[in-house]
């Protein structure tokens, strides 16, 4: 069993910052890429950035040269750096780890979502 914990959000300003971090813990054979996915209201999850265990990245669109995705594998933790932020990136935010539970067999888990408002 994997456990994913997310820290909190929060409210802030446009043109703010915020950093969110995702902690996974469990016996497995490895975790493999991390990832952060956001939600509003009555619009499906999408996909906000990714890293890979060797650390490479990839982001969305809408995201890209405001939003860094970093990992930190000897703690098995993901981070979201998230600047000049607009009202549109608030939503609930999830971040996603990917684990090989075996050599052959993966699993994926999610944590609980957290909030981000951005408004003033």
């Amino acid at each position: 069993q994997v456990q994913v914990v997310e820290s909190e959000g929060g409210l802030v300003q446009p043109g703010g910052s915020l950093r969110l971090s995702c902690a996974a813990s469990g016996t497995v054979f490895s975790f493999d890429a991390m990832a952060w996915y956001r939600q509003t209201p009555g619009k499906e999850r999408e996909l906000v950035a990714t890293i890979t265990s060797g650390g490479n990245t990839n982001y969305a669109d809408s995201v890209k040269g405001r939003f860094t995705i970093s990992r930190d594998n000897a703690k098995n933790t993901v981070s979201l750096q998230m600047n000049s932020l607009k009202p549109e990136d608030a939503a609930v935010y999830y971040c996603k780890i990917i684990v090989r539970i075996t050599p052959t067999r993966t699993g994926q888990y999610w944590g609980q979502g957290t909030q981000v408002t951005v408004s003033s």
